[in-house]
């Protein structure tokens, strides 16, 4: 990996620099004002704080919540930020080369929005393969992910003319399928009875649960970020915050009742708790009533704790490894949003998409993300990439340089030697 991992990794960014000199210019015609009674208005800055928001989820939100692995804390929150950095440079230039025709394009505030949302797309996807793939691997899954990703957010947005303000189906079900696809294909047979590493410890649940309180947190900025100001930036705002509390309170409840002796499940409380914000997502900016958005979000948190209880181990049982559930915390949400907009539009609860549309893009997401992975995952199947053999899988030490086990100082004896130390130590 000393020359394999260096090349790529500087192979691209130069890549990046170069597409970047060629197509990108800043965006022009609406400066700051330099006087507090200008007439001229900015409309870059409004957007920054919503804009900062998805960027926490990003990289605090999704990187936290991948450390759940006892000894696979670095790469779950370093990885995180590997390929989100170079997800948002590769995002902001397919985007805008497809919705420009190929032509040269302006990047605003908006566009480093949308980025930002292809870079969530494969993490996502990562979360299926975490902890059994090569640095490698996940730079290659990065750059072919997000260029079929935008080429159905292309579809989805200016073909079909579909309304998926949250994303649910466009980045939250097609990661989620993309990713399976590629676990299915990346199958390892070792590791059909689990692994050793395979677990959580007390502190590294905790770390996850960081993670878990920021996506919360955040949750109403990302399904409202680039919905049109007004009146439905604010619906989806409010549909969110109810449909995340209702949630919580199902995933709760259905926690308790399928574990033994009614004990909470942390895996349950870390994921199906945000499942309310994947499943309202595509409807949110709908004028659904606060009141359906809590039930859509109930729904969701039971959906999404029975998948961990029972769909998770039926995966792996059809050769399907996804370490971190990302089915059911956004695969089976993602298809509920795509589902509750078709129901909303055919009650008349939208005039932005018709039902035929909204069915068409659940089904193009769904389609190209498996499609997608079913070919990257035969990319990422070919035996150069540096991947680690079975017994290495989930752990720092293949790819990382990790503190010895004893943090302790080297002039001082080992805990248990303590009524050997002496008075002045």
């Amino acid at each position: 990996m000393r020359y394999k991992f260096p090349l790529l990794a500087i192979g691209l960014e130069v890549a990046m620099i170069i597409l970047f000199a060629k197509f990108v210019r800043y965006e022009t015609g609406s400066p700051v004002p330099q006087q507090q009674n200008a007439t001229k208005t900015d409309r870059f800055l409004p957007l920054y704080p919503l804009f900062q928001d998805v960027h926490v989820m990003i990289f605090a939100g999704f990187g936290f919540l991948m450390t759940f692995l006892k000894r696979y804390g670095f790469s779950g929150v370093g990885f995180n930020l590997l390929l989100a950095a170079l997800g948002l440079q590769w995002g902001s230039v397919v985007q805008g080369l497809l919705h420009s025709r190929g032509q040269g394009f302006a990047i605003g505030i908006h566009n480093m929005i949308n980025a930002d949302f292809s870079t969530a797309t494969v993490l996502i996807s990562f979360g299926a393969v975490l902890g059994k793939t090569s640095p490698i691997q996940m730079l290659i899954m990065t750059i072919l992910e997000i260029a079929v990703f935008a080429g159905n957010e292309y579809l989805v947005g200016e073909i079909f003319k579909a309304s998926d303000i949250g994303a649910s189906m466009t980045i939250h079900a097609f990661g989620a399928y993309f990713g399976l696809a590629v676990a299915g294909i990346l199958y390892r047979p070792g590791l059909k009875k689990g692994h050793w590493n395979e677990e959580s410890v007390y502190h590294s649940d905790l770390f996850a649960m960081i993670g878990t309180v920021f996506l919360w947190v955040f949750w109403p900025s990302f399904n409202s970020a680039i919905a049109e100001p007004g009146e439905a930036q604010y619906r989806a705002i409010v549909n969110s915050y109810f449909s995340l509390a209702a949630c919580v309170i199902t995933a709760y409840a259905l926690s308790s009742l399928v574990q033994h002796q009614g004990k909470l499940d942390m895996v349950h409380i870390q994921n199906a708790t945000l499942a309310g914000g994947v499943a309202v997502g595509t409807c949110a900016d709908m004028d659904i009533q606060p009141y359906v958005s809590m039930i859509i979000g109930s729904t969701a948190g039971i959906v999404s704790v029975l998948g961990y209880k029972f769909l998770t181990p039926l995966l792996a049982k059809l050769m399907i490894q996804d370490t971190c559930g990302v089915h059911n915390l956004h695969g089976l949400p993602g298809v509920m949003g795509g589902l509750a907009s078709i129901v909303a539009i055919a009650m008349n609860m939208s005039s932005k998409s018709t039902v035929a549309m909204q069915a068409a893009a659940l089904g193009s997401s769904i389609g190209t993300a498996v499609v997608g992975g079913l070919m990257t995952g035969l990319i990422l199947r070919i035996p150069i990439w540096d991947q680690a053999p079975d017994q290495y899988c989930y752990d720092d030490s293949v790819y990382w340089e990790v503190p010895e086990h004893r943090e302790l100082d080297d002039r001082f004896p080992e805990p248990e030697d303590h009524r050997q130390q002496k008075p002045e130590v």
